[in-house]
């Protein structure tokens, strides 16, 4: 935020609601999580002028991505999910809320895309934002992945791990509500109301779809880390079970591993999504095998 950025050396402790306050001048200034911010004492004309420009200009102006302007630094609950694209491991999808407050502590980790962190990266990362962010993690194992996959296609499976993640965060910080919602975009918005046609709860007020999503906010950066922990956690599981190193990805060297769990009399259905094409190509190659 601009205008806490340019009090940081006056502030002083805030009221509750408030986002920070701050004395310079004679003047107390307070922001409020609805974006509304006052100005007291003497020369408050002066003060405030500075802003007004740039508040009339904000107000339901979007960004050139679509986003209001001004939403990197909203109370933001942001969405994301990891493992869609490898065959072995879960699905998994973790909901985030980052408040204002809490921005400048998160940065500080230096998040960023979970998928351009190192795993030691990651587990560190997550360890310190589960202790202080709201969450919730959807994770869909391989056996629960496959009953699921008779029912709906990926892209309904996901919309519904999104949904359930969101309400369940939602209802953990209520009555506080996120200024916005933001979720790592993977279908178009009207694609994905549509795959939760039916449900009894649909979470769509002031909700926004981006590509690329942690870029936008760092709620959902958040959300990328604290799901690709929780995927890491579930792959050293089912790596110990298999009593091999399960690849990620969905290439050759999957081919190859599944194939021998197959030999070995081992069950796909428990450590992968069999619905991708690798199972026929691990058949084929396990019966070389014999």
């Amino acid at each position: 935020m601009t205008c806490k950025k340019t009090y940081a050396p006056f502030t002083v402790a805030a009221p509750s609601g408030a986002i920070f306050r701050a004395k310079k001048n004679g003047v107390t200034i307070t922001a409020y999580r609805s974006g509304k911010v006052m100005f007291q004492g003497n020369n408050t004309t002066v003060e405030s002028k500075q802003w007004q420009a740039n508040a009339t200009k904000k107000v339901g102006a979007p960004t050139p991505t679509g986003l209001p302007q001004g939403f990197a630094n909203w109370s933001v609950l942001g969405s994301d999910e990891v493992g869609t694209g490898s065959y072995f491991g879960p699905l998994t999808v973790a909901a985030v809320y980052v408040d204002a407050a809490h921005l400048d502590r998160v940065r500080q980790l230096g998040i960023q895309d979970s998928k351009k962190l190192t795993d030691p990266e990651i587990i560190r990362m997550a360890k310190q934002l589960l202790t202080f962010l709201p969450y919730h993690v959807v994770n869909l194992m391989p056996v629960k992945y496959n009953q699921l996959m008779k029912q709906y296609n990926q892209g309904q499976l996901k919309a519904l791990c999104h949904n359930l993640a969101l309400q369940t965060v939602i209802q953990k910080i209520s009555p506080t509500k996120p200024d916005g919602i933001l979720i790592d975009q993977f279908v178009a918005p009207a694609t994905y109301y549509h795959y939760l046609k039916g449900q009894s709860k649909i979470i769509s007020e002031n909700v926004y779809f981006q590509i690329k999503g942690e870029q936008a906010h760092l709620a959902v950066a958040a959300a990328s880390i604290i799901a690709r922990y929780i995927s890491l956690l579930a792959m050293d599981q089912l790596t110990e079970q298999a009593k091999l190193t399960l690849p990620i990805g969905a290439g050759n060297a999957v081919d190859q591993i599944a194939a021998k769990l197959l030999h070995e009399g081992k069950s796909l259905d428990q450590f992968a999504k069999t619905h991708f094409a690798n199972t026929q190509k691990a058949i084929k190659i396990a019966k070389r095998y014999d």
